[in-house]
């Protein structure tokens, strides 16, 4: 991923240093537990765990790239760290990697960078939830229109809109908690996975020390079915995320402007229009999680690997795994940010509400009708009837409102009060169950 859109704590996950470190840890821990088996010397496990500890310790790019020039020449990343990691121990690296296969650490190092990535992705889907639930509780009973269809359709609270979104990432945190023990699999297996050359004890000593779960039957390759249900729950996330700045887009449109990202001090909109402010967070966001989303295919396709192994599926998570945990750890950061710096206009909310002529309260109106005697059929034709004819003269010198066009109507006239009309208009009525949601959502605090 492009450093524009990274965050050095996810990142790191994914450099090489970091990559190394975890290579040598599966390694160190496989020669321990060898050794408690009496594979290996102890002592030959204590000089790989002093020696090549302190060889770790104090890597730096210069042997990475000194790596890197190891395996220009043999072709293979495993082989060439475990050479230059060679010089640094000595005779007893003879028994470093002994009986074990490139995959059991490369996919056991994978499964420790993903559930370190998952843990920074929880923080980050809690820093969205708590933003949300601040900025829900604050615009609990704030009037605004809800819309269906990009329509105005009736009464509801900003506080709801944001409680909606906040339930969302609180089941995608849940998704998030399940999928990481789908990843968090060890496998120390050897060559098609039999452990024709290793004791089991090993892999369990392995997981156990690395924070891991064993992996029941590795075929030399962790099953990539785990993999799939990981990179298809950050999808998932990605698109609530989309979801969430889909709807400050649209409130921020010149014709709503009902709630707006924060406008920093000397920020600029545009090179061209000095009077511009774009929604260029949200539009930002968007397209990250469309990045993230592409990344739930290949990682699917990655599942049907030949037979035993085929490394088909390595060339694409060397890119999706890093790029797909640092675009919704940066995406998800931001997102936070952004909600809790969100302009809200909850005048502008009310004029829009009302900008219809009162047509929004038809539903309310209805039930009104219905309960005054008159048939709901009936009652849905003469509801219709006048607010259509109050939509066609919005902004026109003859307009008039809907409550208007109601009592002079001769169907209504006589039949219900101007008070139950007046009843049936009035927008708190739709916020009267809001809190008993909020309870749902929220909890009793």
């Amino acid at each position: 991923m492009v450093p524009r859109y990274s965050r050095q704590e996810m990142a790191s996950i994914w450099q090489d240093l970091n990559r190394y470190r975890i290579w040598f840890e599966i390694e160190a821990l496989a020669a321990e537990a060898m050794a408690t088996l009496g594979d290996i010397p102890a002592d030959s496990a204590r000089a790989i765990r002093e020696k090549g500890g302190a060889w770790i310790a104090a890597m730096t790019e210069a042997d990475v790239e000194r790596i890197a020039g190891i395996e220009r020449e043999t072709r293979h990343d495993v082989i060439a760290f475990l050479t230059w990691l060679a010089e640094g121990i000595g005779p007893d690296s003879r028994f470093v990697h002994l009986g074990m296969t490139s995959s059991d650490v490369l996919d056991t190092c994978l499964a420790v960078q993903l559930t370190q990535a998952t843990d920074l992705l929880l923080q980050g889907v809690d820093a969205v939830m708590a933003a949300l639930k601040r900025r829900a509780i604050e615009h609990r009973h704030t009037p605004t229109i809800g819309r269906s269809h990009g329509i105005h359709a009736e009464p509801t609270s900003f506080g709801l809109k944001l409680a909606g979104h906040y339930a969302e990432f609180a089941r995608d945190r849940e998704r998030l908690i399940a999928a990481r023990p789908e990843i968090a699999t060890c496998a120390i297996s050897g060559a098609v996975g039999t452990f024709a050359h290793l004791d089991p004890g090993i892999e369990a000593h392995v997981a156990a020390r690395l924070g891991l779960a064993v992996e029941p039957v590795s075929t030399q390759v962790i099953p990539r079915d785990r993999h799939a249900a990981y990179f298809t729950t950050l999808a998932v996330i990605a698109s609530g995320i989309e979801r969430l700045a889909t709807e400050i887009r649209h409130l921020q449109r010149s014709e709503v402007r009902e709630a707006e990202e924060f406008f920093h001090p000397g920020q600029k909109g545009s090179s061209a229009m000095p009077h511009k402010r774009n929604p260029v967070l949200s539009e930002n966001l968007t397209g990250l999680a469309r990045l993230v989303r592409s990344y739930a295919l290949p990682a699917l396709e990655n599942v049907a690997l030949w037979h035993e192994r085929d490394i088909s599926h390595s060339s694409v998570e060397r890119v999706i795994a890093p790029d797909a945990t640092i675009a919704l750890d940066f995406a998800l950061q931001r997102l936070a940010g952004l909600v809790e710096k969100l302009t809200i206009h909850p005048e502008r909310m009310a004029e829009n509400l009302e900008s219809l002529g009162g047509v929004v309260h038809s539903g309310e109106v209805l039930l009104a009708l219905a309960r005054a005697g008159i048939s709901r059929e009936d009652a849905y034709r003469i509801i219709q009837r006048n607010a259509m004819a109050t939509w066609t003269t919005l902004g026109k010198t003859d307009a008039r409102s809907f409550r208007d066009h109601l009592m002079a109507d001769p169907e209504v006239a006589g039949r219900i009060s101007p008070e139950a009309i007046d009843a049936a208009m009035d927008s708190r009525s739709h916020l009267a169950r809001v809190d008993q949601i909020f309870t749902r959502v929220f909890g009793t605090d």
